[in-house]
């Protein structure tokens, strides 16, 4: 108890990691919240020291570990600020797979959020819908790159492997019958681009389910309708960018503003808010993820129609191939050299960000000359949105602090690095 007779009062740990967790230490006038100092669990792998004394292509796999529920959008920011000093342009063909697979980090983000936040505040069942869907947007993953989360996916010069042309098959066993396996493999039949495209086809309605268990739900609009209220004016003071600032009716979008990629080649909205609450940061993720999927749609229609290179054709940036380098001792030795060494970056110094599904992603980088940076710094949508917990909280019930919290979608990996 202090002076005043204010209760404080220890919540947390609130954050559902096994390492770094949020405590709030809150300052409680019966169950009114009058202030929240909010206390990070220790998530500090040194990451941007540790790219400091690693060759460029060495970290890419770190970048993954940031915000690990959106592991190719943290990648993306970093090669392409490589890409930028070295003064190199990826294919074509890369860049929609590329865009493509941010907008499918998009879905994933959003409907791990949507899942965890509605088990936050009451809704039980959304959680399994969700991570449903989730399930065949792990498997692209895993189809390109071999990993369900840590990708290292995207690399200088492009992207590593063009999309496979089968995706791997249930196969059956003691516990699933031949028939129930062939019902299951129905759209893995054929290549990864007709796996996605059913996914796109799927999905819309699945959108419509969790919007008609929550929408105009009484409990769930109770829950969020009216908690913690940011005016457009203050999100943008605050720092505040993706959803949490659109939320706030502020329609600012890298991928329109600042183009990156092929997006300004892409027809797509950008849903806006209106009064700012948790309600209005709901119905933006949930428009955002109706948005990804159709840029999703646009990405297949030009790759199906577009076969060439995935990467540029320079062996000091991208790997020489298999068969060559089984034959051919320069080849080899392109290899090693490019997978030890790395490669030398010029002079220079640059701040590349991209649209993160949490918002403003952006890696500076200042360059020596050297293989590795001489300078790294991140700067992740989280930090700042953690930062306005205490004013977005204060005068509210102990409960809608939960909401807050969820609203939120912050991450650890990213605050704490």
């Amino acid at each position: 108890m202090n002076n005043n007779s204010n209760l404080t009062l220890n919540f947390g740990p609130q954050h559902p990691a096994a390492h770094g967790v949020l405590r709030l230490v809150m300052e409680m006038d019966g169950e009114v919240v009058i202030k929240v100092d909010p206390h990070i669990g220790l998530l500090h792998r040194g990451t941007e020291k540790l790219a400091e004394i690693k060759p460029y292509n060495h970290s890419i796999g770190y970048m993954d570990r940031l915000d690990y529920v959106s592991m190719m959008c943290c990648e993306h920011p970093y090669v392409l600020a490589i890409e930028k000093l070295l003064g190199i342009e990826p294919p074509i063909r890369a860049q929609y797979i590329r865009v493509m697979f941010d907008e499918i980090t998009r879905i994933l983000n959003h409907l791990l959020w949507l899942g965890c936040h509605g088990l936050d505040i009451g809704a039980m069942a959304l959680f399994l819908y969700c991570f449903r869907e989730r399930e065949d947007l792990l498997d692209c993953y895993e189809a390109v790159s071999g990993a369900r989360m840590h990708a290292t996916y995207y690399r200088p010069g492009g992207v590593y492997r063009d999309l496979p042309d089968e995706m791997p098959k249930y196969k059956a066993n003691r516990f699933i019958s031949k028939s129930k396996v062939k019902e299951i493999n129905y759209n893995r039949e054929g290549s990864l681009l007709d796996f996605i495209e059913d996914f796109t086809n799927r999905f819309p309605a699945h959108i419509d389910e969790y919007e008609t268990l929550l929408t105009d739900n009484r409990i769930w609009k109770q829950r969020t309708v009216n908690i913690g209220i940011v005016s457009p004016e203050r999100a943008i003071e605050l720092g505040f960018t993706g959803p949490m600032l659109r939320g706030s009716g502020i329609e600012w979008d890298i991928r329109r503003k600042e183009p990156y990629e092929i997006y300004n080649q892409l027809n797509f909205q950008i849903p806006i808010g209106l009064n700012g609450d948790c309600y209005d940061r709901y119905l933006v993720r949930v428009e955002e993820m109706r948005q990804s999927n159709l840029i999703i749609k646009q990405c297949i229609e030009w790759l199906r129609d577009n076969p060439g290179p995935v990467m540029v054709d320079d062996n000091k940036i991208s790997p020489p191939k298999r068969s060559f380098m089984k034959h051919d001792m320069e080849s080899l030795i392109y290899h090693f050299k490019l997978f030890s060494e790395g490669y030398s970056v010029p002079e220079g110094e640059t701040y590349t960000s991209i649209e993160h599904p949490k918002g403003e992603f952006g890696v500076y980088i200042v360059s020596d000359g050297a293989n590795k940076p001489y300078r790294l710094k991140i700067r992740p949508p989280s930090f700042a949105h953690l930062a306005a917990i205490n004013e977005m909280v204060k005068g509210h019930m102990i409960a809608d602090v939960v909401s807050v919290i969820g609203t939120l979608d912050i991450v650890f990996g990213e605050i704490d690095r």
